[in-house]
């Protein structure tokens, strides 16, 4: 304590002002696999899938073109909306990775890798809506298809997108940008077996209105999926609690600790993937109890429930301290 009554600094980087009690336990931040060598191996395998895939979808649109396979360019369409999604997965990875913290930017660019989910899942939809309308126009009378070509382009494709998978699947499971990446390239190899059948059965048959079928079927894959990350995604921008966490159950745990007489204003939300915060007030029974409060709601809360950035503003008494505060 030092001489003026406000309690001194420790080193788990705990403050106090005088005059309300107020103290505030910080804890380290985990920058998420934006930062360190996890973001420098996101960032190598995403520029590698985008380079694969964008040189195939080029490919993909000439040989589509000249077949006359709706198939093949719905599947074209997918990887070319991929390439540029994946793109945009690299940019906000790297920039989010090289981006410090600011006065004008406290979390850095983390944000943005969420920004390119959400610009992924719309470029998504929009594809699979404009296949299945085309594919809808296309049944009435089918065109005449060259299906040799699509069906080495499906061969191809398929070998490119499993590349792909392997290059992206280890990061899709803990990181919303990457799983979108991934979810891409997933629907990708889908649509490309989609292409592979459909070429075989217009060889053997003739039947020509297989190629809209088929290209409507992988435009109705990609649909729910992209609408699943769209809303993960913005389920993150509205700063929603994080799906994985109870929070009336984090507020039983806090006040349970010994010598926490409530909790208000608690307040959970993901930064970016890997990255989620948590704010809360304790009220304490006295100021010697401050630290010991502070010390094991930070390792309850990393322990239990994961949560390895979080900022506790303590107050000595019952009284909330934040009368002041219109919402």
């Amino acid at each position: 304590m030092a001489a003026d009554g406000h309690p001194q600094h420790h080193q788990q980087h705990g403050h106090s002002h005088g005059g309300h009690g107020h103290s505030h336990q910080h804890v380290r931040v985990r920058p998420g696999d934006a930062a360190g060598p996890d973001g420098v191996r996101q960032v190598r395998r995403l520029w590698s899938t985008f380079a694969l895939v964008a040189a195939f979808a080029v490919a993909q649109v000439v040989v589509g073109l000249a077949a006359g396979s709706l198939a093949l360019l719905s599947d074209s369409g997918h990887m070319v909306t991929d390439a540029v999604g994946l793109g945009m997965a690299a940019v906000a990875i790297s920039l989010a990775r090289r981006s410090a913290t600011t006065s004008r930017r406290t979390f850095g660019l983390y944000r943005l890798e969420i920004l390119a989910a959400l610009g992924n899942a719309v470029l998504l939809v929009g594809v699979a809506g404009w296949v299945v309308v085309e594919a809808i126009s296309r049944l009435d009378d089918p065109p005449e298809v060259m299906s040799w070509p699509v069906l080495v382009m499906g061969a191809v494709g398929l070998a490119v997108n499993v590349v792909s998978m392997w290059l992206l699947r280890a990061d899709a499971a803990d990181n919303l940008n990457m799983r979108g990446a991934y979810l891409e390239v997933v629907a990708d190899a889908i649509g490309s077996v989609g292409v592979l059948v459909a070429a075989l059965i217009m060889g053997l048959t003739e039947w020509y209105w297989v190629d809209p079928v088929v290209g409507a079927a992988i435009g109705l894959f990609i649909a729910p999926r992209a609408v699943r990350l769209g809303i993960d995604a913005v389920r993150v921008l509205a700063q929603m609690t994080p799906g994985r966490i109870d929070l009336d159950e984090v507020r039983e745990a806090l006040v349970a600790i010994d010598g926490v007489l409530d909790v208000h204003d608690l307040h959970a939300w993901t930064l970016t993937s890997d990255m989620e915060v948590l704010t809360a007030h304790l009220s304490v029974r006295s100021v010697p109890e401050v630290q010991p409060v502070l010390r094991a709601a930070q390792t309850m809360l990393v322990e239990r429930f994961g949560l390895e950035h979080a900022t506790l503003q303590t107050e000595v008494g019952s009284g909330h301290g934040c009368e002041h505060l219109s919402w």
